[in-house]
């Protein structure tokens, strides 16, 4: 499943497909504001998170915060961003460009976190495949071998063999997400930035946004169609907001990930990150991988995401992060692909053992064939009070019956994770004039597995170029909203463990009023608590006044009166 690029891009595949669906165009109606998912619903008229009202209710009190560190595994982060640079956490046991290990940990300068992409010649990977793939392959002849009997098979070897069929289906079975026209979707990406070069030239300026060329008038006929092609791009996809270098980019990369799994059908795929990363991925305990680019060659997803935690607030720039004090890690495990189950288990350890409080993984896949590691990662993040916050995708699934990965479920035991957030994406009636509904179309549901919704659609925040920023919509807009929250709960009140910090956020949901649309549905209108276990849209005034009663009542029990009473033995 490939979050990363679905993420930031929803449904343009599903769009390239039915062009006749929108071929009457888009009502003119109101646009959200910048920053809607903070605002407050009997105030701005936007079903945002009320963070207004929960910094008011802090003042209030004179409470004072304390610096937070916030871990991101995601894809890099523009270290040069003038929203995040003076937020990046600083390794303090590591000398900046020495070229040593000072900490002894296993990585060298790691500064402000540590990319688990990278070779040590300085390389990193940005594409990869699909783990469907990866798991297709590694055992297609053993599996498909003359005289194979599966009936033969049991323990482990049958798991694995349950999940090669299922990833079999996936890259040659029949279905919707099988049958993509890979040479129509090149043939209108080809369009569109032959419209881009004309349009660029006529508006004279290379950057444009949706809304530039709305309002852009031509009597050229050429120029005319140029922008009636791709203003129907932008406008059938709420992306008035978004910059043509930002559309024609994810449209690129969607054009490749459809590549990739059209010749996937017939070619295994290069095994890119050991040509590049060069470690044994079959072995856990080869740890001392990786550089300390993190940065590398695609920022966009992880900077979007880190400002929505913690852009630097107050500062007349760009925009207001969530929490006022944070320390950003950048952990980059999730390539433009499939994240690999080895970095991201080693990823989640580096931040326990770098101090964060909080973990951020907007990402994630259908097939997990080293779950144990990162299961062990969730239980020794668990046993150090790290909450951990994860997306629940961006593909409209029930995923109480679609395995998508990771998740808190221990596969060794019934047990599941304490320490964990899924979060899916909630919106704004004004945020898709086709939807209409207080959830994003996009977001994957589960009535017992996805905890909590959040703002989700057309988030604007932070993106790479200094000074830059635009709308992204995905669940993973909606997972940072949730972080944000926590590690505003924690800077204030810092006794909370990791439990009592999930269970302010999701006790203090808000259940909506009014039935919202299922995802993926036409019509079928249900109640929150049909999509999710807490039945509401988080909200940080709640969750903050909830914190603040925890926060005394644990302190209320430390005052109590230690026993005088002797033990004594019979």
């Amino acid at each position: 499943m490939q979050f990363k690029l679905k993420r930031c891009f929803g449904t343009l595949v599903i769009l390239m497909m039915s062009l006749g669906m929108f071929a009457q165009g888009s009502a003119v109606r109101e646009e959200l504001p910048r920053g809607w998912h903070l605002m407050d619903k009997e105030k701005d008229g936007f079903y945002g998170i009320s963070l207004d009202k929960a910094y008011q209710w802090l003042q209030s009190k004179n409470l004072k915060s304390k610096p937070v560190i916030v871990a991101i595994i995601d894809g890099g982060i523009d270290t040069l961003q003038e929203d995040l640079k003076n937020l990046l956490w600083t390794n303090p046991r590591e000398i900046a460009g020495n070229g040593l290990d000072d900490d002894h940990n296993g990585y060298v300068d790691d500064i402000h976190g540590w990319n688990f992409l990278g070779g040590k010649d300085g390389k990193s990977v940005t594409d990869d495949s699909g783990e469907d793939a990866r798991v297709y392959y590694r055992d297609k002849n053993k599996f498909e071998a003359p005289g194979f009997n599966p009936a033969n098979l049991s323990g482990e070897e049958q798991d694995r063999y349950s999940m090669w069929v299922r990833a079999k289906k996936r890259i040659i079975g029949e279905g919707p997400e099988n049958n993509i026209d890979v040479v129509f979707l090149k043939r209108v990406l080809i369009s569109a930035q032959n419209g881009d070069s004309l349009l660029q030239k006529e508006m004279g300026k290379t950057e444009y946004t949706g809304n530039d060329l709305d309002s852009f008038e031509t009597k050229s006929y050429e120029t005319k169609r140029a922008k009636a092609a791709l203003l129907y791009l932008f406008k059938a996809d709420n992306l008035m907001d978004v910059t043509n270098k930002s559309f024609l980019s994810d449209f690129s990369e969607l054009v490749k990930e459809e590549e990739r799994k059209e010749e996937a059908k017939n070619t295994a795929p290069k095994d890119i990150r050991k040509e590049i990363v060069g470690d044994n991925e079959e072995d856990i305990n080869d740890r001392s991988y990786g550089n300390n680019d993190i940065m590398a060659a695609d920022p966009m997803h992880g900077t979007h995401v880190a400002g929505i935690i913690g852009a630097q607030r107050n500062n007349g720039k760009g925009i207001d992060g969530i929490a006022d004090n944070v320390r950003i890690m950048m952990i980059r495990a999730v390539p433009n692909g499939d994240e690999h189950d080895k970095d991201i288990a080693l990823g989640i350890r580096y931040a326990v053992d770098n101090g964060a409080r909080v973990v951020n993984m907007s990402f994630g896949k259908h097939f997990s064939p080293y779950k144990k590691w990162v299961d062990d990662a969730v239980k020794y993040a668990q046993s150090k009070g790290v909450l951990l916050v994860e997306a629940a995708g961006n593909d409209n699934e029930n995923t109480d019956s679609v395995d998508v990965f990771p998740n808190p479920q221990f596969k060794d035991s019934k047990l599941k994770a304490t320490n964990w957030i899924t979060v899916g994406a909630s919106s704004d009636p004004l945020a898709d004039a086709r939807f209409k509904s207080l959830t994003a179309y996009f977001s994957n549901y589960g009535k017992h597995t996805v905890d909590v919704f959040a703002p989700g659609a057309k988030i604007y925040s932070t993106l790479p170029g200094g000074n830059q920023y635009g709308n992204l919509s995905g669940t993973s807009m909606a997972a940072p909203v949730v972080t944000g929250v926590a590690a505003l709960i924690m800077e204030y009140f810092p006794t909370l463990t990791a439990e009592q910090v999930k269970l302010c956020i999701e006790k203090s949901a808000v259940a909506p009023a009014i039935k919202v649309r299922k995802p993926g549905s036409d019509n079928e209108m249900v109640s929150l608590s049909e999509l999710c276990k807490s039945g509401g849209i988080i909200n940080a005034y709640g969750a903050i006044k909830l914190a603040a009663q925890l926060s005394e009542e644990n302190k209320q029990k430390e005052m109590l009166p230690k026993s005088t009473l002797e033990n004594k033995k019979g």
